[in-house]
């Protein structure tokens, strides 16, 4: 046989697909060379930002916004211009931080693994009832990305070092008391403004739009006409909630957990003691002496709290008597409980008892009986614990199931749900972003639109949404991202192109207006001839104005009027209408009063804010930046 093969190795054929081997391994090897082409998207001082770096930031600031703004953020994320500027923006904040972390090294600041490990263990978010558990610590870090808690602490670490550079230079950073006042005068300040508005609106009557302008706006903004990728699923849901509206419970199931669970309603014997502490020293056999005759002095009478007090090398507790508190077993060591527990009556002394830490006379100051809640007192309350735990049970074991079957009859939900009692629903329309629950949680839409669920039209795995329900689901209907037909959009870009032709005709009657105003020309039949007159408002503050927050804004802008100079502009108000503004007096408070430390901190605070900025900006004048072309970032659920 072997020699059969042998020969037919030698045959043409043999050597061909030999060939074809050879030829994939060597594609193979070019593949692995051109995957270490740099494909950094900026390089700072010659340190390179990784394009996974950037993907990871912009997930994260792209989940933060949609979280923070819902359906408007995804409104914004259609229009490119916007995201090409959020990208930036995401990049910008990746070489700032770049630069910090190579001014901490240059500095010398570092952070040292004991004060990590304190950090750490002081964290609320990996403490059980106030103590550090390992156990949930690392549950916590595997879940955030860290597989390894030493990730975790190199994170921790950059993070840690970052903040003492940064907190260095805002702490520095004061505000002197005529600053303050200086803030709270301008705060204070009022003006005297007269406006007069100029609608848009009536300028739409004299404005033709041709179908060329439509169709040239269309193709220049189609990211704006695009509908999302969406979907539509069928799902099957078990939820631990409506599994408990089904447990059914008796007695003596009941009867049986709290027997089970008898140490869950036992109050352990306390004992509140007093100690004498005699160390060993040097001499063992003199200590030894001094305990005995402790003890004879406590037996003739003496007061066991002085002679701790006096006596006792536990001075902390001899401050109080010997006072060690209330204790329950396991509490002190096995020979200390020995004697402390063998003392039976209230204000017994024991006899010497011996330990590592010395010889003992302990007093017994008071007791707390064992006590066991009766199971007629916690009844009540155990039916609700055995039914979520019962449930809890249920729903793990009909959660194997439903995931079993789901799997093994992957082109129907039909199985599954028979088999957990569940109806198969099907959603509306749901996309990447914006949706109710179950499918606001990332899970469950990374899953919607899985290669799966999507391309093989296949159940999808169980998805675990909550510790209590757990879906699966399937497509129903799938609808591409496509731009929309003209036809569809032509009326939305009318009303868009009508708008911003009547606001720019508002916008050019109002410079020509606000010319001839500061050339000092009375333009009141000029305003009348366009529905506008002149409104005047007095003592106008920064915030709180009965008028668009646009005109008060504009108007703290404006320089004083002074004489033979009009202190005017034009004004884009919230609605797109247009305002011609004019500020004739600035007024401010002659009042002497106290400067709101609230005040004093905003720009306490401000300051500081913008010392960090300048230092980040003294940063770039020294340094080599070069940006690179950054791949726009796939979603990532």
């Amino acid at each position: 046989m072997l020699e059969n093969i042998r020969e037919g190795s030698q045959g043409w054929i043999a050597k061909s697909i030999l060939g074809l081997v050879i030829l994939t391994f060597a594609l193979a090897g070019i593949g692995s060379y051109t995957n270490s082409v740099d494909t950094s998207v900026a390089d700072v001082n010659g340190e390179k930002i990784s394009q996974n770096a950037f993907n990871k930031a912009y997930q994260a600031q792209r989940n933060r916004m949609a979280q923070q703004f819902g359906d408007m953020f995804e409104t914004l994320s259609a229009d490119e211009n916007y995201m090409a500027n959020f990208r930036n923006g995401v990049l910008d904040n990746l070489i700032n931080e770049t630069l910090v972390d190579q001014s901490t090294v240059n500095m010398s600041i570092r952070v040292s693994d004991e004060r990590i490990k304190k950090t750490i263990r002081t964290m609320t978010e990996f403490q059980v009832d106030g103590v550090f558990d390992n156990n949930r610590y690392l549950a916590i870090i595997n879940q955030a990305g860290f597989y390894q808690s030493s990730d975790f602490r190199d994170y921790l670490r950059v993070e840690m070092t970052r903040r003492q550079l940064t907190q260095a230079l805002l702490a520095s950073e004061f505000n002197l008391p005529y600053q303050e006042k200086l803030m709270s005068a301008l705060q204070d300040q009022k003006r005297n403004i007269r406006y007069a508005t100029i609608n848009a609106e009536q300028f739409k009557a004299d404005i033709v739009l041709t179908d060329d302008e439509v169709n040239q706006y269309y193709v220049a903004n189609q990211a704006r006409f695009e509908n999302q990728e969406k979907v539509k699923l069928n799902y099957i849901a078990l939820d631990v909630n409506d599994i408990a509206k089904t447990v059914e419970l008796t007695e003596a199931d009941i009867k049986a957990y709290y027997e089970e669970n008898i140490a869950s309603f036992r109050e352990e014997e306390q004992r509140r003691v007093a100690h004498i502490l005699v160390e060993f020293g040097d001499d063992e056999d003199a200590a030894q002496a001094q305990a005995d005759a402790l003890l004879v002095r406590v037996n003739a009478g003496e007061d066991f709290a002085t002679l701790a007090k006096e006596n006792s090398a536990d001075t902390f507790s001899g401050e109080n008597g010997g006072d060690l508190d209330w204790i329950e077993r396991g509490a002190m060591g096995d020979e200390f409980d020995e004697g402390a527990f063998a003392l039976t009556e209230i204000n017994s002394v024991s006899n010497i008892v011996r330990t590592e830490f010395g010889f003992h006379l302990i007093k017994l100051t008071d007791l707390k009986a064992e006590k066991v809640q009766s199971f007629a007192d916690v009844k009540e309350e155990l039916q609700e614990t055995v039914s979520n735990e019962k449930a809890q049970d249920k729903f793990f074991e009909l959660q194997q199931e439903m995931a079993r079957l789901s799997f093994e009859f992957p082109d129907s939900l039909d199985d599954a749900a028979g088999a957990i009692n569940a109806t198969v629903i099907t959603t509306d329309w749901l996309s990447k972003y914006g949706n109710i629950a179950p499918f606001n949680n990332p899970k469950a839409i990374k899953a919607a639109f899985s290669d799966l669920v999507l391309h093989e039209n296949l159940n999808s795995d169980i998805i675990e949404v909550s510790d209590s329900l757990s879906i699966v689901i399937r497509l129903e209907e799938y609808q591409a991202a496509e731009v929309k037909a003209l036809s569809e959009v032509s009326t939305q870009i009318r009303t868009t192109l009508l708008a911003d032709k009547a606001t720019e005709k508002a916008q050019t009657t109002a410079d020509s207006l606000l010319v001839s105003f500061k050339a000092g020309n009375d333009i009141a039949d000029e305003l009348l001839a366009i529905n506008a007159t002149f409104i005047e408002k007095a003592d106008v503050s920064r915030t709180g104005n009965d008028i668009d927050a646009s005109l008060s804004r504009e108007a703290f802008k404006l320089p004083h009027p002074s004489e033979g100079m009009i202190s005017a502009t034009t004004v884009t108000l919230n609605n797109g209408d247009l305002a011609l503004l004019e500020v004739q007096a600035v007024t401010t408070s002659t009042v002497e009063k106290s400067v709101d430390p609230r005040l004093a901190q905003q720009q306490t605070q401000q300051l500081a804010q913008s010392a960090y900025q300048s230092f980040v900006e003294a940063l770039k004048v020294d340094a080599t930046i070069t940006r690179k072309t950054i791949a726009t970032p796939v979603s990532q659920f």
